[in-house]
């Protein structure tokens, strides 16, 4: 039996990766950039060359037959090589492709500047970070569709098993009330229940995960949130407008540091308000080089605060 006609490149060996990683024609076309029929039909030339089926198709997706199996693993092993090449070239050049990072509005704000300074003072050359900054289910609409490398949301268990995306633990949070000094919240220990409801409060727009963890939470024991004194679009201007307001604000506790004096943090009755945020991935092995270096320094700076 004569063997392949010819060697598979290393651009049909990344989009057949891409396809088996990510289980999906679809989101593998888009993390390449290139339509689905085209990556179709470049899935058909490459099995055309080897001579035998290597992905299976069905509804749910794509997934690899036993010789697409025995090709992922060492067609991964070659990909990994040729990206360190390339690293090594554009390192040379001195020019090197941003990553995408998209992150939530209170992980980009409080928590990454620190370990993204010290990532780049770390490097032994300039590596830019294009931040995308948006709600948590945006941020997993961005990775899903490619357009950012990997992304830091908030948990949802809404959003659990959408999209296949891989979600590995960030950090912990709490969502508490920020009370100004002169309102008479601040002299409790906690906030009744009763009073926490029927008070209006400044809080973030309803898409964000700070006031979907609160809704959810008190809906659980059949209560509901007042209609709130302000909705404001970022956690700094709910901050400013609580102040102005003398109003007490719904926030991330991670938003909460030394410098914003004249808030005391106070939590309602029985209850709190706790969420995790995880670093959401389409698949680990599809990140380039300089992507994959930047998760794995941001997820060991970053301590789960007790």
């Amino acid at each position: 039996m004569s063997g392949p006609v010819r060697s598979l490149d290393l651009g049909e060996l990344r989009a057949f990766c891409a396809a088996v990683d990510l289980g999906s024609l679809g989101r593998a076309a888009r993390l390449l950039r290139v339509s689905q029929p085209a990556l179709s039909k470049r899935m058909r030339v490459i099995e055309a060359v080897v001579g035998t089926p290597l992905v299976e198709r069905s509804p749910r997706g794509i997934t690899p037959t036993p010789a697409g199996e025995k090709l992922y693993v060492e067609a991964r092993k070659l990909l990994v090589q040729a990206e360190a090449v390339d690293d090594l070239v554009r390192g040379l050049s001195g020019e090197e492709a941003p990553v995408r990072l998209a992150a939530s509005h209170t992980i980009a704000e409080f928590v990454l500047p620190g370990p993204l300074v010290d990532f780049e003072r770390r490097r032994d050359r300039h590596l830019s970070v294009e931040l995308m900054v948006a709600n948590s289910i945006v941020v997993r609409e961005l990775v899903r569709d490619g357009r950012a490398d990997f992304g830091i949301a908030a948990v949802d268990r809404l959003a659990r098993g959408v999209g296949e995306l891989t979600e590995t633990p960030f950090c912990d949070d709490e969502v508490i009330l920020a009370v100004p000094d002169a309102h008479r919240w601040s002299k409790l220990e906690s906030v009744p229940l009763d009073e926490l409801v029927a008070t209006p409060l400044v809080m973030r727009d309803p898409s964000a995960n700070t006031r979907r963890v609160v809704d959810e939470a008190l809906a659980e024991r059949g209560l509901a949130l007042a209609p709130p004194l302000a909705e404001v679009g970022s956690t700094s201007a709910a901050k400013a407008t609580a102040m102005s307001e003398g109003a007490p604000v719904l926030l991330s506790s991670l938003a909460l540091g030394a410098a914003d004096l004249g808030f005391v943090v106070r939590r309602p009755d029985g209850l709190s308000f706790r969420r995790t945020f995880a670093m959401v991935v389409a698949a680990e092995a599809t990140l380039r080089p300089a992507a994959r270096a930047l998760a794995a320094a941001l997820r060991a700076d970053v301590i789960t605060p007790g």
